[in-house]
């Protein structure tokens, strides 16, 4: 795993790793510990440009009217289509989200999210997190089929937002992303046909939050969340809540 010259030193972020399980472990029963030691070493690295959601109109919630907002991101087997250029940038054999792994969203919206999927996968080691958890109604749609969950022996990544305890509002989506099948046919840019996974939550105030695949497809260290797992513009990033100005 790459690192910043004067970026903590691997033993910091162990030590770091290390409280934040413990956290986890107290609070939440050890649901989240792994992804949360991974969301902290998503913030040794600087971060990419932002990605805005878009607000276009209001929408009716189970909150009332808000006004909705939307995102769209990729998840692709490499690096070599998204925002590290065409060579791939230092890692071009990385796993990555893109355009951007900095996202921000408005406060009290209602947030719809569109991600593409072009990777393959495998049984996810935490069938927990092969549910679908914190959108509006309790579900996403897989190429516009709702689904609970998809089969834990086939996820490819995750999308899933959590924070450390603070005092702004909480906010915990996660989302499994289907594994691509091996045999899909090529498409023209060199990728199988995604799976489009959609899915609505609602953000409360203003905040700072991360957001990490909880599928480890890292390099192996850190129980395979090292490598593009823990680094930003690539399986890990950063959610911002902003107040409207």
């Amino acid at each position: 795993m790459s690192t910043s010259a004067q970026g903590p030193t691997r033993a910091e972020r162990v030590s770091s790793m290390k409280s934040l399980i413990g956290l986890a472990s107290t609070v939440l029963g050890g649901v989240l510990a792994v992804g949360m030691a991974g969301a902290a070493l998503a913030h040794s690295s600087a971060p990419p440009k932002e990605l805005r959601a878009v607000v276009n109109g209001v929408a009716d919630t189970p909150q009332g009217s808000l006004p909705h907002a939307f995102l769209n991101l990729d998840v692709w087997p490499d690096s070599l289509a998204g925002e590290h250029g065409d060579d791939g940038g230092p890692h071009p054999d990385w796993v990555s989200y893109g355009p951007s792994s900095n996202l921000v969203l408005p406060a009290h919206s209602l947030v719809t999210m569109t991600i593409k999927q072009y990777d393959t996968g495998e049984a996810i080691t935490n069938p927990y997190f092969a549910q679908v958890h914190g959108t509006v109604d309790g579900t996403a749609t897989v190429d516009g089929h709702p689904v609970r969950a998809v089969d834990p022996e086939t996820v490819g990544h995750t999308f899933t937002v959590h924070a450390l305890i603070t005092d702004q509002d909480p906010l915990f989506v996660s989302v499994p992303l289907p594994a691509v099948a091996d045999e899909s046919p090529m498409l023209a840019n060199g990728y199988a046909a995604p799976h489009v996974i959609t899915f609505s939550f609602i953000t409360g105030g203003a905040g700072d939050y991360v957001w990490q695949c909880e599928f480890p497809c890292g390099d192996g260290t850190y129980a395979k969340f090292g490598g593009p797992m823990s680094e930003q513009a690539y399986m890990a990033g950063t959610v911002r809540v902003e107040a409207k100005a």
